[in-house]
This record gives C-alpha cells, structure tokens and sequence, in this order.
C-alpha cells in the first residue's frame, strides 16, 4: 500500500495533470493590463542607440518613442513611464532641463500624447538626476548634500510641466521626505487635480541600478545611500508608506521588485490604494545574460519572475519585457 493508500482524497498532484487544469486552478494570473513600460527618450539623437547592459531595450528617438508607445497600445499594456535623457551640455547643477517646457521629457509627453491620447496610460519620472552635472536627484548644498527643501521647491515645478504636457500620472522617484505632498499642493495650485502621483514609497540603494544609469546617462559621482532606503530596513518602508498616503499618494511602489518581495508583501498587506512594482535594470539584465549563455530558459524565467511579483501583492508591474509579455499573454487567450 503506498503512503497516501489511506488517505485516497489527498493528492494535490490531481490538479497538476494537464495544462488545462494548471490553468484552471492557477491561483495568480498575469494580465497584459497589468504592466507598464519604462521607455527612455534621448535628446538630440536621429537614431536609437542601444543600450549595452540592457539588450533589446534602447535610448528611443521621439519619432520611435512614438511607435513604441503605439505597439505597447496594440499588445495591451497598461501604461508607459517615461525617462528624459537631455543632451550633456544641457545639464547643470539645478536640472533646469527638467523643468524647461522645451525639455525632452516635456516633448515626450506630447508626442504620446497625441499619438495614443488615452488609449495608454502615460507616467513620467519626476526626479532630478538625469538632468544634473552631478547626477544626483536633487539640489545640492555649499557642502555637496542634497539639500531637502531647495529640491521640494524644483519637484514642485517639475510637476506643473509635465501635468502641462498632457502626463497622467506623476512618479516621483528621489525620496526626498515631503516630495509626495509638495507636489500634491503643486498640482492642484495650477488646476492639474485629476493628475495622480505614483509615489515611490520604498526605494532601496540598490546594486541593481547599474544599467539604468547607462540607460539615463547618468553623470553620478559616489552614491545615493543618505536618501534611498538602507537594504537592511524593513520597517522603515511602513514608515514612508504612512506618509505617502498621508500626503495623497494615489499610488505607491516598491522598487526593485525582486530582491524584495517581503516588503512588496508588507506594502500590499497594509493598503487599499493600487500596489505597483519595478523589475528594475539590473534583474533585466541578469535574466538576458543568463539567458544568452544558455543558462537558464529565458521566457520561462522572465514569466516566472513576474508571477513572483504579482503573487507578493502587486497589482501593477513596471517591467522592460511589457509588450513582449502582453503578446504572450494576448496569445494564449
């Protein structure tokens, strides 16, 4: 007699017989609305140019921002967030670039704006960094820190131009305490209400960010650890969460997603507002160049993972695989 011989109802392997019936009783399903696509678009530039660290994933043109924008569209995504990449010789110490009615981000947004209107979400970075000669994400001070409230007051103008380019929803990435609310007050000052903050809640100092600073150009000289959360704290991004939602996030994220499913589970446990998180550049680039010594299998690695985020409790992925996942998922329906 086998072991289960006595207890004939207890196979949990019944339900794992055939496709169909994983299918079925799939306790986590992946919908193509529930990712958003990071998109970069670079100043002064004719053609895309490939980022290295990130293969597939490129600096976009605003002519092939366009299209991307469109095919995400067509694949069902939810949203796009965008990333401004100036030219160099239009960064300084302010990041006057970022709030230039002219500048590239500011462009972006009306290009897909007019391309898919409301058809696609459209998110934009509101940060500092990759529009400063010191790449930090905020102003500094006479001493080289990053000065809190001189950086509240550049957020604040940061919002009203991408509201006035035609952005849904705003995401403030620099976590600076305070930002969620300043820009809040901004935004309904200058009539922009029904424009929503995807607040970056907990944003760790992460090793995986390598790439996004290719992606970005970024002009960074040391790091970023007196304002992004320490690795080994937990409980201090319970803490950022009450303030957010204090100040009127709508939204809130953790990020990287991966290396910290806990706090994304913790994040989710305790809120009624939408969860969102981001498979940053450097788990893209693990699982590519994985993938291309034929290490691991690759879609199955890139489904796994997104599954893994959407089972910690978020309802929205921001991820580079977005329109190649969402033909996926569109097919198998």
């Amino acid at each position: 007699m086998s072991a289960y011989g006595s207890f004939p109802g207890s196979r949990p392997r019944r339900l794992r017989t055939t496709p169909a019936m994983r299918r079925m009783v799939a306790e986590t399903r992946l919908h193509p609305s529930d990712l958003i696509l990071p998109a970069f678009v670079r100043e002064g530039i004719s053609e895309p140019l490939a980022i290295s660290a990130m293969p597939g994933v490129v600096q976009h043109t605003r002519d092939t921002l366009r299209k991307a924008a469109a095919e995400a569209v067509e694949a069902g995504v939810a949203g796009i967030m965008l990333f401004g990449v100036p030219a160099d010789e239009n960064k300084d110490a302010l990041g006057t670039a970022g709030t230039e009615p002219d500048g590239i981000l500011q462009l972006a947004i009306r290009d897909v704006k007019a391309e898919v209107g409301d058809d696609l979400v459209i998110m934009s970075d509101l940060c500092l960094d990759e529009y400063t000669d010191h790449g930090h994400c905020g102003v500094l001070d006479e001493h080289g820190r990053v000065d809190n409230d001189a950086t509240l007051e550049r957020y604040a103008e940061m919002a009203q131009v991408q509201a006035d380019a035609g952005v849904h929803v705003v995401g403030p990435s620099g976590m600076m305490d305070g930002q969620v609310g300043v820009i809040r007050d901004a935004l309904d000052e200058t009539g922009h209400e029904d424009v929503s903050i995807l607040a970056y809640t907990a944003k760790y100092t992460s090793a995986f960010y390598g790439p996004f600073r290719e992606a970005v150009a970024s002009s960074l000289q040391g790091d970023r650890k007196s304002y992004q959360q320490d690795p080994a704290n937990a409980r201090e991004s319970l803490r950022e969460l009450a303030l957010d939602l204090e100040e009127g996030a709508d939204m809130v994220m953790v990020k990287p997603a991966g290396p910290y499913l806990d706090i994304l589970y913790r994040v989710a446990q305790e809120v009624d507002v939408p969860v969102a998180a981001y498979q940053i550049s450097g788990e893209f680039a693990m699982i590519e160049a994985a993938a291309e010594k034929g290490w691991i299998e690759r879609d199955r690695a890139i489904m796994e993972t997104l599954l893994g985020i959407k089972r910690a409790g978020a309802d929205t992925i921001l991820t580079y695989w977005a329109t190649e996942v969402a033909g996926w998922l569109r097919q198998e329906r």
